[in-house]
């Protein structure tokens, strides 16, 4: 993009302005006269007192600022409509652009450029609610954006957004007007308010933030409204870890407090400086400016630090963005650890009779509880079809879709093969949705549409390898089909190789026919060479094709040993019933050999291996799997666990009671099974789903024996607060630590899952902790550990950090985290509830 404004933020930090509504407060102005009557209106005054306005930006220029924002903020149809002047959104924009343009040019100098930049405020309807429809938001902000461009500003910012399906309109309205003044090169920016929770109005965090606007292709993202810069700091350092483009912070100047009656932010301009200088240095922000009781004198203080910095360009950063989908709430890695992204098959009225009955009595309330387990069960996301013959799948869609978008955390996957109705489903998904699916069958007119769709909506897009001559059935085939993908939706469509998801087709090879008995096999090879030779595309399969004519049981097994074996070879993603994959080590090993026969085609002498397999289950009506064999209590316990299995848990467990304590049945048995669920895990024999049905197992049985300990009732002997840090939830390890810990005299406060820096220092210095614990299960956690530590050290905190969780090692806490805490304070590593116990012990005494 050859853009000034974005030329010079490559080089050198700018500086936008300050608030203004205090500022228009403060000139005080008649309703009647200088607001038309329409009371709140700020923007009808780029017309009735241009001066007033055009005094405020020459305050904040002559106070140092780069940047000056239009008037503009709610000048868009929705806003206007509520002040009966909608048909004044072109003119008031245009004014206001103007205005600025000349204030701005009036401080140009040859060695200081001013630059305008075109404000586009949230208006007063969010869509994800409801309360506005996509295409009224889009046709509202593409007249702001003719008005602002044709005006000449230099940049357009959606700002104090909470509901990113708004900011996607928006950037599709800017996206039009732009198109239409063929003015290609005017950046745009997003910015987002959060609530005090981390998460917008709506409930979106940043994560999905992230996801959502970087499919968008956004040129920046940022942050202005609602908090202070305290209060953004832990999301601004994550935003420069998780987006690669420029960044844009401007905070409040500290949240509001009452006093004797009126509103007053009570951060000082100094204040302001420092915290900025930080984002600049640490976090490599571009973009910095104030928002709401920041006056010139803040920027003014903020312009004398970046007139200090001997580099005027911020720090660089080294970031990436994860390839994911998002949903309303939440964004969910296309790489999971250890794992496939598992998309939910059975809200598909192609594929599930039950949800196809649902559908066709209207009965939208049964097909959301169908999303509601899929969802529970481990489904990274939903596959939605609502084709049927005979009914509008248009309005299914949008119906079914209005429904659950707000339901579920889980991102959408919008399965047609009508175009309009991808279209009126993506309308409704304010996330990064999934479109299933494009192919060659017809040429390639309807891919590139639908391709259009993906890059105007921001989403990923599946590919089957079907081209002309039809379903490629054939090594080859596939592999040929899957380069062509690549090429017209990368190279000819400006798709993201991460959001490409090729499906290379498997067949059913349960017919018996010689030709269909390979079809395993070549699709498993051609896994290999697509990850191979396109190692930036995902791959995906539909991995219960292969079972096709069996009987459940069977098809259970086939299905899980299928979807093991494609993971070996490289496969990412799968559509499939969460629920009905096993992890092999519950499928007995006579059905896994007779199961890997069939896929791979394996004769034993003269058995064939297909008919050996229907054998194997002629008599069985459900899935068998193993069973609780072990006769000693103390391998019943751990079987328990390893299963996931609660039945007779409890009576297991007071069989138990009579030859050990209750810490011993924690300490030896029910721990050891988790260890073995821990091996299981690293090795890839069983998924997540698994391992959290055996940690919520460990958590009855856990339950159930604190209830049979002794406590100590006398004063603790030491404070421990204790979380399971950012993104991550998993917690079982953690509260075995809070019960072994406070059963051995310790207080300890157990903040729960998925806990910021900023929560665990409050937690800390509150309760006046002797030490923090923090855990996590994910590979991840380990690096936000760290982040966590560097800034418990900023703070000023120097008590000692206990660590704890699968994917830590000694080696890494007692290095790399130790380094980042100084050499006056310490960090240490828990292997299990008991090494954090003997820590404590050491601590206190110590």
């Amino acid at each position: 993009m050859n853009n000034q404004l974005t030329d010079l933020l490559q080089k050198q930090v700018l500086l936008c302005d300050g608030g203004v509504g205090a500022l228009i407060q403060a000139a005080n102005l008649d309703v009647k006269k200088d607001f038309l009557g329409l009371e709140n209106c700020s923007e009808i005054l780029v017309q009735t007192r241009p001066d007033v306005i055009a005094n405020i930006h020459k305050d904040y220029l002559t106070a140092g600022a780069d940047c000056i924002e239009t008037n503009s903020f709610g000048a868009n149809k929705i806003v206007l409509a509520d002040f009966d002047i909608v048909e004044k959104t072109y003119e008031l924009n245009l004014a206001a652009a103007k205005l600025a343009r000349k204030t701005a040019d009036e401080f140009t100098t040859k060695d200081w450029p001013r630059f305008v930049i075109g404000s586009m405020g949230p208006g007063t309807k969010l869509p994800s609610l409801g309360q506005a429809t996509y295409d009224e938001l889009v046709d509202s902000y593409a007249e702001q954006a003719r008005g602002l461009l044709d005006g000449k500003v230099d940049l357009l910012i959606l700002e104090t957004h909470q509901d990113l399906l708004t900011i996607k309109a928006g950037i599709q309205g800017c996206r039009i007007a732009k198109q239409e003044r063929n003015n290609i090169n005017t950046p745009i920016f997003a910015q987002v308010t959060l609530e005090h929770n981390g998460t917008t109005l709506v409930g979106s965090d940043m994560a999905c933030v992230i996801t959502t606007l970087a499919a968008m292709d956004v040129d920046g993202i940022g942050f202005n409204c609602g908090l202070g810069p305290a209060e953004m700091a832990e999301h601004v350092h994550y935003l420069s870890q998780n987006w690669n483009g420029f960044i844009s912070v401007m905070p409040n100047a500290g949240l509001p407090v009452l006093i004797d009656g009126e509103t007053k932010y009570l951060l000082t301009p100094e204040e302001l400086a420092k915290w900025q200088q930080r984002f600049v240095d640490e976090n490599g922000v571009n973009l910095i400016g104030g928002c709401c009781g920041t006056t010139p004198q803040h920027i003014a203080a903020v312009r004398t630090m970046l007139n200090h910095r001997a580099d005027p360009k911020p720090k660089l950063r080294n970031s990436s963005i994860e390839p994911s989908a998002s949903s309303l709430f939440t964004s969910v890695p296309f790489h999971q650890e250890n794992a496939i992204f598992a998309i939910g098959e059975r809200t598909n009225a192609n594929g599930s009779k039950k949800f196809r009955e649902l559908l066709c009595v209207d009965d939208f309330d049964g097909m959301l509880s169908i999303a509601k387990e899929q969802d529970k069960n481990g489904s990274h996301a939903l596959d939605v079809c609502t084709a049927y013959v005979g009914r509008s799948e248009v309005k299914d869609m949008t119906h079914f879709l209005s429904v659950l978008r707000g339901q579920i955390t889980a991102p959408i996957v919008i399965d047609s093969t009508e175009t309009p109705v991808i279209e009126a489903g993506l309308k409704l998904l304010s996330g990064k949705s999934i479109i299933n699916s494009i192919n060659f069958e017809n040429g390639e007119e309807k891919a590139a549409t639908i391709l259009k769709l993906a890059k105007q909506f921001g989403a990923a897009v599946i590919g089957l390898t079907i081209d002309e001559k039809g379903m490629a059935k054939e090594t080859n085939d596939k592999i040929a089909i899957a380069k062509r993908l690549y090429d017209f939706a990368v190279n000819k469509h400006s798709l993201p190789p991460a959001d490409l998801l090729i499906d290379p087709l498997t067949f059913t090879i349960c017919t018996g026919g010689n030709d269909d008995r390979e079809h395993g096999i070549r699709t498993l090879e051609a896994i290999k060479y697509i990850t191979t030779t396109l190692p930036k595309c995902q791959t995906l399969l539909g991995a219960s094709n292969i079972s096709f004519g069996l009987k459940p049981a069977a098809r259970h097994v086939l299905n899980s040993v299928f979807l093991h074996h494609a993971r070996q070879y490289g496969i990412t993603a799968a559509i499939i019933h969460v629920a009905k994959i096993m992890p092999l080590h519950k499928i007995p090993k006579e059905q896994i050999q007779a199961a890997e026969d069939v896929i791979f085609n394996k004769w034993q002498k003269d058995r064939d291996p297909l008919i050996h397999f229907i054998e194997l289950f002629a008599d069985v009506k459900k899935t068998q799997t193993k069973k609780l064999k072990p006769k000693k209590i103390e391998d019943i316990l751990k079987q328990h666990i390893v299963e996931g299995d609660k039945k007779d848990l409890k009576e297991h467990i007071d069989t138990a009671l009579k030859k050990y304590s209750p810490l011993e049945i924690i300490n030896t048995h029910l721990l050891g099974g988790m260890q073995v669920v821990g091996n299981l895990f690293s090795t890839g024999q069983t998924q997540l789903p698994f391992v959290l049905q055996s940690a919520e197992t460990m958590k009855t049985a856990v339950t159930y024996l604190e209830s049979l300990i002794q406590h100590t009732k006398n004063q603790a002997k030491g404070i421990l607060v204790l979380a399971t840090v950012q993104g991550d939830v998993h917690d079982i390890g953690k509260n075995l630590v809070d019960i072994i810990l406070t059963n051995n005299g310790y207080k300890v406060i157990n903040l729960g899952i998925k806990q910021s820096a900023s929560h665990i220092i409050e937690a800390a210095k509150k309760y006046k902790a002797n030490a923090i614990g923090m855990s996590g299960l994910l590979v991840k956690s380990t690096i936000i550990m760290k982040e966590n530590i560097e800034e418990m050290k900023r703070q000023g905190i120097n008590i000692p950090i206990i660590l704890g969780g699968a994917a830590l090692t000694s080696g890494y806490v007692e290095q790399d985290c130790n380094k980042a805490y100084g050499k006056e304070n310490k960090v240490y590593y828990a292997k299990d509830a008991f090494s954090c116990l003997k820590i404590m012990d050491q601590i206190i005494s110590s």
